[in-house]
């Protein structure tokens, strides 16, 4: 076998912060046991691709999806998926990659193809509780798939599955020893809101009235951060400012993890990277599940914090200012439940994800068996 530091791992991703942010903990993880690594993109893909350490060589994969785009732009999606898997055959008969890890999302099929083409050591992640498309179709065709969370709705019969959980980005395995403190009697109460890379329109439209609705004995505690899309900050501003609430607004933030771990409370979607980062930090939650997700595959990420007490789960439908100000008044006035929805988070998480999956991809590159 080849020494460590002579072994590459070649990671395939999608241009999603979801596919990505895992993508970039297993690299990290990686590079500190002494592998070379790579990551298989399309041009998508590498703009998300910034937070990758300096020493992972980006490689840009011709890609395409057939579910998307105009009926010309399906119709080349085949041509497109072909090419960019010939080009990555002969990549890898050159490189020889000792694994290919895929996370999902089309710019990944390429080099499962041309691994699985040339009988590479090779394994999949599926950060949410439903397989995505292109995880699916190489469930059975890996050497191992790797569970972000438990249970995953459409699991093939013959996958090899072992569960890690969901890697986390450096910046978030920093403060996963925060301690939870609740908000003292009559002192600030810190609420974070966020949801995808922009913010989430439902959040922009109810939070703010929702918390203008508070008791001003409550507003007056609250220190706000909240993530909201650059049209929507003026309006956002103007309900927070009316109703004498002091708020933080921005399209991005680039501590959010730290800003997580100093929340007393954490609105949020129930993305797998969100999620994994909410558990393995150890917060309270309310989580609005994006109805639009492919196989809703958000409610299912947020099944098992509902279950646990670790999160108040409301759908975008049965959302409304009303309603949330009542459930953020009666978490407010219960801090040793905001204390016990902490504790049953940090419970689900699972802080030493990107190990356990470095494990899995040195035991896979080592041919072992997996389940």
């Amino acid at each position: 076998m080849a020494e460590a530091q002579e072994r590459l791992l070649v990671i395939a991703a999608g241009g999603t912060g979801g596919h990505m942010f895992p993508a970039q903990a297993l690299a990290q993880e990686m590079l500190r046991r002494g592998w070379r690594v790579a990551l298989s993109t399309d041009e998508r893909g590498l703009r998300y691709a910034d937070g990758f350490p300096d020493a992972v060589e980006r490689r840009e994969t011709k890609a395409a999806t057939l579910s998307q785009g105009s009926l010309l732009d399906k119709a080349r999606a085949p041509f497109e998926i072909l090419a960019g898997a010939s080009e990555t055959v002969r990549w890898f008969q050159e490189a020889r990659p000792s694994a290919v890890a895929g996370f999902g999302g089309y710019p990944s099929l390429p080099a499962l193809a041309a691994a699985w083409r040339l009988g590479l050591p090779r394994l999949i992640h599926e950060q949410n509780g439903v397989l995505g498309k292109v995880n699916a179709l190489f469930a059975t065709r890996v050497d191992a798939l790797a569970a972000g969370v438990q249970p995953i709705r459409n699991l093939p019969p013959g996958t090899r599955l072992a569960f890690t959980g969901n890697p986390l980005r450096d910046a978030a395995r920093a403060v996963c020893g925060t301690p939870y403190a609740p908000p003292a009697a009559g002192g600030e109460i810190r609420l974070l809101v966020f949801g995808g890379s922009q913010g989430a329109r439902v959040f922009a439209d109810m939070v703010p009235p929702a918390v203008a609705l508070l008791p001003e004995a409550l507003r007056e505690r609250i220190v706000l951060v909240q993530q909201v899309r650059e049209e929507d900050r003026a309006r956002v501003q103007a309900v927070y400012a009316s109703a004498g609430i002091h708020g933080e607004l921005a399209p991005f933030f680039s501590d959010l993890p730290e800003t997580m771990a100093a929340a007393h409370l954490i609105i949020a979607r129930a993305g797998a990277s969100s999620i994994a980062e909410i558990t393995a930090i150890g917060r309270p939650s309310i989580l609005a599940p994006y109805p639009h997700a492919a196989g809703d595959h958000q409610t299912a990420n947020a099944a098992a914090l509902r279950k646990a007490g670790a999160a108040v789960v409301t759908p975008d439908a049965e959302m409304t200012p009303q309603g949330l100000a009542a459930t953020l008044e009666a978490l407010f006035a219960e801090p040793e439940r905001l204390t016990e929805m902490a504790v049953a988070a940090k419970a689900l998480g699972r802080p030493n994800a990107a190990e356990r999956l470095a494990d899995l991809t040195e035991k896979v590159a080592r041919g072992d068996a997996v389940g």
